[in-house]
């Protein structure tokens, strides 16, 4: 298996406030539905395979854009959303973060017994997958978190990380069957950390030779060190700066959601009804779930979708989060009783925001479109660990 890349997350703590994970959990729910419906069960797999759409999914969640808690927390939301309508949507998600990552092989020997899948062959592949990333590849990152996600089709990924104290860093490390030739040569879809240099790699295909003689491992250096296709680097800044962001996709959303509107296009007419800060976001949730591997490279662009918990770039617009949530619940729930002409207008938001983007010139000022959002946060129960949000300040004119 190939890598797909690595990024580099730094270290936050903290923690979700209860009705930041609910609404997660909502979302996640809502956008995993509508990729089995429209994509298929093993498509789940492999967008979780992705570090980019990962880390977009976390952003468009309203969790820290950057930071390793998206990790942790967007895998934890899923977990509960998913598992109770496993058997309906196929897709299985076992472990998690500190000891409930050593809950896994249990969990996943119960999912096994109801779906008559290989239960031992899977708990193999769990472990293995962690002995590599722990052990194998000695880049200086100790593992507290597995999650190995899984189809009734026997197809499965795994999304773990690691923490290093000494640089205050996370790395994360994405797996996937599909393309799973050998736990010991290139295992890896991604590997999601910060480079520090030079590391062992024992399961790089170049260290053939090296494995195949623990004699002269003691003896020799490895030939090839860990190679990576792509690198998705989080800044350490705490703020979403333009640089973070592709201004021209930005602004193609915003000129879909607040200039236009759903009667200027005939195929959205479904949509009408909707403010401008909803079809903002919805814009961007469609993205996530309809947009190709390309699209995710600056995943910063969807923290404009739900803003973030710690208030960059705004608080979390919880109205428009659950008026968001509460349209991809009524598309999906019509689509199941065979009407899918909303789900259909749904996906045609992005595919009409991405043909503006050919001819379309950014003219909106980045910083103010941030103010903006802020200033009208408490307008859409704007929200972070902080607090509400409150209007702004009105300054007092003097009469003299």
């Amino acid at each position: 298996m190939k890598r797909s890349g690595s990024a580099d997350l730094p270290l936050h703590y903290g923690y979700v406030p209860t009705w930041l994970a609910e609404r997660m959990a909502k979302l996640g729910l809502a956008v995993v539905e509508t990729i089995v419906m429209d994509y298929g069960k093993d498509e789940v797999l492999r967008r979780l395979s992705d570090p980019f759409w990962f880390q977009s999914l976390g952003a468009v969640m309203g969790m820290d854009w950057h930071s390793s808690g998206i990790t942790t927390s967007v895998m934890g939301a899923l977990k509960r959303s998913i598992n109770p309508h496993s058997r309906e949507l196929g897709i299985y998600i076992c472990g998690g973060k500190g000891k409930h990552s050593t809950k896994t092989p249990q969990e996943l020997m119960n999912v096994c017994n109801t779906t008559g899948l290989d239960g031992n062959y899977l708990v193999k592949c769990s472990k293995l997958s962690a002995k590599v990333d722990n052990t194998a590849i000695q880049d200086g990152f100790q593992l507290y978190t597995h999650n190995f996600i899984l189809s009734d089709t026997g197809k499965w990924a795994v999304v773990q990380q690691g923490m290093s104290d000494l640089s205050r860093t996370a790395r994360r490390y994405h797996w996937h069957s599909e393309q799973l030739q050998s736990f010991v040569e290139d295992p890896h879809t991604a590997i999601h950390g910060h480079n520090n240099g030079l590391i062992l790699n024992m399961a790089d295909k170049l260290a053939a030779t090296s494995r195949n003689g623990v004699m002269q491992i003691a003896a020799e250096q490895p030939d090839q060190m860990l190679k990576e296709i792509s690198k998705l680097v989080m800044p350490n800044h705490h703020d979403v700066q333009a640089k973070d962001v592709d201004l021209k996709r930005l602004g193609a959303v915003l000129w879909l959601s607040h200039e236009k509107q759903p009667k200027d296009f005939e195929d959205l007419l479904l949509l009408q009804g909707l403010g401008p800060r909803t079809l903002q976001s919805l814009a961007l949730v469609s993205e996530v779930i309809h947009g190709t591997p390309s699209r995710f490279k600056d995943p910063a662009r969807f923290s404009f979708a739900h803003g973030g918990k710690d208030g960059h770039p705004f608080p979390v617009p919880t109205k428009v989060y659950d008026e968001t949530i509460g349209t991809l619940q009524t598309a999906i729930h019509k689509a199941k009783l065979g009407n899918s002409e909303k789900s259909e207008a749904i996906k045609r938001l992005t595919n009409i925001a991405q043909a503006a983007e050919k001819d379309f010139t950014p003219n909106a000022n980045f910083d103010q479109v941030i103010e903006k959002e802020r200033n009208d946060s408490w307008k859409y129960g704007g929200r972070t660990v902080f607090g509400k949000a409150k209007p702004p300040v009105q300054q007092q004119l003097k009469l003299f």
